[in-house]
């Protein structure tokens, strides 16, 4: 079975069952989420040295940590194991076929159930620092133009790039398009490519060109990397025409049009869960040029 992750997933239900006020159920949620990543140092043999970051609605942790040479980097997701069958449980393992690509790449992978499934992924470290602490950019980054250009390069070899993983199929598109433009808009994609398929300013390093977290890798309607990147970065306009020259060769076509839609519907429905406020209207404003 496959999951998409367009909504916050049901973390820490079952303590929440016992009726546990809810911040306490997150707060043991999250400390649990800490004894994961450390089991998972132990298991590998490895010393956490870097602040852990808990991801996204707490369903995955991450570190730095310390091998006998070098540091690595250490993520450990967590999920009801009856989605754990879905191509995003082994995204990441299975992007190692980028391996000319600016990015982490997994070396060891180790998975345990307890309440839950946990998969903790090493990983080699990315250099730099993320482009913004939050998927939305709220200031300008005075990036190099050669980091633009490998921004370019990474989505253009990604693209052309042959899989069988699913990233969003037409059930998904329609249905997120129909939900906020109703009949409005066609929403039968005639061009699919293969997409990193979360590109925020979160996992984009810099000031060296990296790119992290491809768990959601796969096909998808061309141009939805182009377009969720330009609508994170909607805050910030001279950061967004940069996006837009950037991929003007695809979202000036139909089918960029079409994923700018897709995405905008996308990033609205998760703004109805709760997820970045600030970017509701600029979106709206977006949509009403269509």
């Amino acid at each position: 079975m496959s999951k998409q992750l367009d909504h916050p997933p049901a973390l820490g239900s079952s303590v929440r069952a016992r009726n546990i006020d809810l911040s306490e159920a997150d707060a043991q949620f999250r400390q649990w989420m800490h004894e994961n990543l450390s089991h998972a140092a132990d298991h590998f043999g490895l010393t956490v040295v870097g602040q852990a970051r808990l991801g996204w609605f707490d369903r995955s942790i991450s570190a730095r940590v310390q091998a006998a040479d070098r540091q690595l980097w250490l993520r450990v997701a967590s999920e009801d194991k009856q989605w754990t069958g879905g191509d995003f449980w082994t995204g990441n393992l299975a992007a190692n076929v980028f391996a000319t690509l600016s990015k982490p790449q997994v070396l060891d992978v180790y998975e345990w159930e307890e309440w839950r499934q946990q998969r903790a992924e090493l990983m080699t470290l990315a250099p730099g620092s993320p482009c913004s602490p939050t998927d939305t950019l709220n200031h300008a980054d005075d990036l190099p133009d050669e980091w633009w250009t490998q921004l370019r390069r990474t989505i253009q070899a990604v693209a052309a790039t042959p899989t069988d993983r699913i990233n969003a199929d037409q059930a998904l598109v329609t249905g997120r398009i129909q939900q906020h433009f109703g009949n409005s808009v066609n929403p039968v994609v005639r061009q699919w490519e293969t997409v990193h398929g979360d590109l925020h300013w979160a996992n984009l390093m810099g000031p060296d060109f990296s790119l992290l977290d491809w768990e959601s890798w796969g096909r998808g309607p061309v141009g939805t990397d182009a377009a969720t990147l330009f609508c994170y970065s909607l805050l910030v306009p001279e950061t967004a025409d940069r996006v837009w020259s950037t991929f003007a060769h695809v979202l000036d076509t139909d089918a960029g049009q079409l994923a700018l839609l897709y995405v905008a519907a996308r990033l609205l429905h998760r703004i109805d869960k709760g997820d970045h406020p600030d970017l509701a209207a600029p979106l709206r404003k977006l949509v009403e040029t269509f």
